[in-house]
């Protein structure tokens, strides 16, 4: 069996429920039955605390300027009001994003940050979305063509999300790491975002047949 590390980045005033679902399922490993397991490390801009939105105070395991995308299967962008109130103080966050694109590494930005990837360029060619087509509009970026009306969207490597779809977010993540076998990715967003309890047989058979 095979440990990937998927590197969650962590600042101020981050959205905690956006990546909730997508890192507490990554981390726990049921439902999985690939060869590959994860863990999850939390990168900051430096080694210091940072205090989330709802009053979480976060210790990132690692500094920004150690993270390498050879050493990583994604990289998540949560939201965060400080992408619109200090967008300067999360840039150093988007230039990582283009690091991963670059080198073939995959990341998921929700909400906010995906008002950071468009400052930086990254949805110019590439299908998106975001909280709403206004949102990135107002960055003066060049990807308004590409804008899809939809709750996740996932083009080159790159997943977008907007702020009341954590559960689609997590299941595009889930399908870029090959989490689940696609029937039992279904099951999954059937459960979590019908909340259809017909769903949670096929999830706990899939758990008790998993490796």
């Amino acid at each position: 069996m095979t440990t990937k590390t998927v590197h969650l980045a962590v600042y101020n005033d981050l959205a905690d429920w956006e990546t909730g679902h997508a890192v507490a399922h990554i981390r726990n490993g049921e439902f999985q039955e690939g060869p590959d397991r994860y863990e999850v490390v939390t990168v900051g801009a430096t080694a210091d605390p940072v205090t989330t939105m709802g009053g979480l105070r976060v210790a990132p395991d690692l500094a920004l300027a150690d993270l390498d995308p050879a050493d990583s299967a994604l990289l998540i962008l949560p939201g965060s009001n400080c992408w619109y109130t200090d967008p300067d103080a999360l840039a150093p966050f988007t230039r990582a994003a283009r690091a991963f694109l670059a080198a073939g590494a995959p990341v998921a930005a929700i909400c906010g940050a995906t008002v950071g990837l468009a400052r930086e360029g990254l949805l110019d060619d590439r299908a998106h979305t975001s909280g709403s087509a206004e949102d990135l509009a107002a960055t003066g970026y060049r990807g308004t063509a590409h804008y899809r009306d939809e709750l996740a969207v996932t083009d080159g490597g790159l997943i977008t999300a907007g702020p009341t779809a954590p559960v689609e977010f997590a299941r595009e993540v889930f399908a870029v790491l090959g989490l689940y076998r696609p029937e039992v990715l279904a099951a999954w967003y059937k459960l979590f975002s019908a909340h259809d309890p017909s769903a949670f047989g096929a999830l706990m058979a899939a758990e008790g047949g998993a490796a």
